[in-house]
């Protein structure tokens, strides 16, 4: 029996999802998605979360300072409120957002927005991070970007927590912490719990 499509001609949206370690280039790869999308005279807009007081308030910024302007929200339900004409919906550092950011997201991709979120896959545990593992099962798109350990040179996939801290969220940078490999990773959380 043959169905006849009844959503012929609709916008099909999807979601794209980067993550990886701190230092990775999350956000300029966000960054790179959202200006392409600009040049395609997409309609655009970028969310970040107001936790996120690193660099400027109002911008999306990557550690190479390229950056773009940014709505600042506090729960991921102020993004349903954005206007019917975008398209693009950018997210960065998403772990910080509360889980109901998973369901959000595919309603926008369902209504046909093109969804590009940006954030950490794993904590300074190297345990997974708020809603990523969600979004990560529900993206159509997966990029799993790299940096380079800060210790040995190999492929870094961890973000290692250099400062006394048990909060899982610590907004820092280089300060605070460094890319590191799974063994220099490890290696560096065995020697701290033998102090």
């Amino acid at each position: 029996m043959f169905l006849e499509p009844h959503f012929r001609g609709q916008r099909s949206g999807w979601i794209e999802v980067i993550c990886g370690p701190m230092f990775s280039g999350k956000t300029e790869e966000l960054i790179r998605r959202i200006k392409r999308a600009k040049i395609a005279r997409q309609k655009v807009i970028i969310y970040k979360p107001g936790s996120d007081t690193r660099y400027k308030e109002h911008q999306v910024v990557s550690h190479d300072a390229n950056e773009l302007d940014a709505i600042v929200i506090n729960k991921a339900a102020e993004i349903l409120k954005i206007p019917d004409d975008i398209q693009v919906v950018g997210v960065d550092e998403a772990q910080f957002f509360d889980d109901p950011l998973i369901d959000i997201l595919q309603q926008l991709a369902i209504r046909g927005v093109r969804v590009i979120v940006a954030g950490l896959d794993l904590d300074y545990l190297g345990k997974p991070f708020g809603p990523i593992p969600g979004l990560l099962a529900a993206a159509e798109y997966v990029t799993k970007v790299h940096s380079i350990c800060q210790q040995c040179g190999s492929l870094a996939t961890h973000s290692y927590r250099k400062v006394q801290s048990e909060e899982q969220v610590l907004v820092g940078e280089k300060d605070a912490y460094e890319a590191r490999c799974r063994v220099c990773y490890h290696m560096g959380h065995v020697l701290d719990f033998a102090k």
